[in-house]
């Protein structure tokens, strides 16, 4: 179905007599020569003057589709009709020193942003932030529904730029801030890391009793293999970092209890297929339906008229210019 989205632009083409009439006394001011009789002049037009003739024609046609151009015409196509997960999700990214082991292939890290990047991709209808943390934490991403700026964030995210250690504590109670505001229906917090919690900034017993209060449900993940992991021993000037075997430690225990205390899920991911798992499952179980809210799409056809008018009028222009050479006084 064909409307005008704008349609009081249209009151316009009730000055359409007015500009008919401006134009014909323009026309008027050209010189002209008077005659006594008409006998010996030929009665055939030449072409200069039928070109003379459809002048105006151009000019009022150009006019009258800037005029249409501005009613905003539209085609309405048929209504459809969207649910809402409404879900907030904050995402903690452990980004200590260890998640660059090379039990996953080609490292923790890697492959825990890709699996992220995957889960954003399924949520279109969700909010989604960022937290990373090592001994320090930030937020990387607010709360957005934008997913390709989600994305872009979680890409962007590399080891080294906060100081080393595992403040998991730190890690949950930013996720928590970030979601201090939010009104949706459930609000959750996804927490990745390989570790143990070696810095005692904020217990990550008290973070957890925070989100219980807060109503958040903590899903944690323990990622990485126990046990000997060739893992970064020591960092280079340059800011790589040396390789060697050590043994990793996840205190699942306490994964375990942040997860029950706030009626969440705690998972182990041995390899990327489990991570991948883990997030498709948090992906089936945080599904809260909002109310339905239906929309209109819409296709816009103002620029082809605006181009037609354009057309128009560089034709009457050349047309004048070119070939019709008129004098006025």
């Amino acid at each position: 179905m064909m409307i005008f989205d704008q349609p009081y632009w249209l009151s316009l083409l009730l000055l359409w007599p007015v500009a008919i009439w401006w134009w014909r006394k323009q026309s008027n001011r050209h010189a002209s020569l008077t005659l006594s009789s008409s006998e010996g002049v030929g009665q055939r037009r030449s072409r200069r003057m039928q070109i003379i003739r459809f002048l105006p024609g151009f000019r009022h046609g150009a006019l009258l589709l800037l005029v249409l151009a501005m009613a905003r015409p539209q085609r309405q196509w048929t209504t459809q009709r969207v649910e809402g997960e409404g879900v907030d999700i904050m995402m903690a990214l452990d980004i200590s020193p260890s998640m660059l082991s090379r039990d996953f292939e080609p490292d923790r890290l890697t492959v825990s942003k890709q699996v992220a990047i995957d889960f954003v991709k399924k949520r279109p209808n969700d909010r989604i932030g960022l937290v990373v943390f090592s001994a320090e934490a930030f937020t990387h991403c607010p709360l957005t529904p934008d997913k390709r700026v989600v994305q872009q964030f979680i890409e962007e995210v590399s080891v080294g730029v906060l100081e080393d250690g595992t403040a998991i504590g730190l890690g949950l109670a930013t996720a928590l801030n970030r979601l201090k505001g939010s009104t949706a229906r459930s609000k959750v917090v996804v927490l990745l890391t390989d570790g143990e919690n070696t810095v005692p900034t904020v217990l990550p017993e008290d973070a957890a009793q925070i989100a219980v209060e807060m109503g958040v449900k903590v899903y944690t993940i323990g990622i990485g293999k126990e046990g000997l992991v060739e893992s970064p021993v020591s960092r280079f000037p340059d800011g790589s970092y040396a390789f060697d075997i050590r043994r990793s430690v996840i205190n699942t225990r306490l994964l375990e209890s942040i997860a029950a205390m706030t009626g969440g899920r705690f998972y182990r991911a041995y390899s990327a297929a489990d991570l991948s798992q883990i997030y498709d499952e948090i992906d089936q179980l945080e599904k809260t339906k909002v109310e339905l809210t239906s929309y209109k799409r819409s296709t816009d056809y103002f620029q082809w008229l605006v181009g037609l008018a354009g057309i128009l009028l560089l034709v009457a222009f050349l047309l004048q210019w070119f070939m019709v050479r008129t004098l006025t006084p």
